[in-house]
């Protein structure tokens, strides 16, 4: 007999739960259609005045006139958007071409760099290899300046040979501009 009373509390709450939960559907069943209903009539507010209270009428004129002002605002910025999101693509792409030109050039750039540098180099290797007094006749008429940049790329021995063979003054011009040459490089 005790094994019969404690399985009745059980099933009165077994019941309970299931008179709650058949409240409960049919609640929701009721309930839904009403809500959709309401929805349904705020979705289809009036597009003109109703013929009623003046005050209400002007109230819905003028949000009628706001919201057709706000979609028209709202459709000129949409086509903003798309007319940005146009010239954002176009402005990458100059940009990429931009990119791809300037690493060409900078390609150019380094190879006349590299050419002008091994011009110089067999200028400086020509030089070398003339009679030093052949060659001091040809740097007697070159400027200090630029006499100096090859003197100062020949081996020590050809140019000491060279500027045996140049005016004094010219040589002393040479010299201060080959001595003068690191003076402004910093010393850390």
């Amino acid at each position: 007999m005790a094994g019969k009373r404690k399985s009745r509390p059980r099933v009165l709450l077994i019941l309970c739960c299931l008179l709650l939960g058949s409240a409960l559907i049919r609640g929701v069943e009721v309930v839904g259609p009403a809500i959709a209903a309401v929805s349904d009539k705020a979705d289809e507010a009036p597009t003109k005045p109703t013929a009623g209270n003046p005050e209400e009428d002007a109230l819905l004129a003028a949000l009628l006139e706001r919201d057709a002002v706000l979609k028209d605002r709202e459709q000129k910025l949409e086509e903003r958007l798309a007319m940005l999101d146009i010239a954002e693509a176009e402005l990458a792409a100059m940009i990429d071409a931009l990119d791809a030109a300037e690493a060409r050039l900078a390609a150019t750039i380094a190879l006349s760099e590299t050419a002008s540098s091994d011009d110089i180099a067999l200028l400086t290797r020509v030089y070398q290899q003339m009679k030093p007094k052949d060659a001091a006749a040809v740097f007697e008429q070159m400027t200090p300046e630029f006499a100096a940049g090859f003197l100062g790329a020949m081996k020590p021995d050809s140019a000491a040979a060279v500027l045996s063979g140049l005016s004094p003054e010219k040589a002393y011009a040479i010299s201060v501009l080959l001595a003068g040459r690191n003076a402004k490089a910093p010393k850390e």
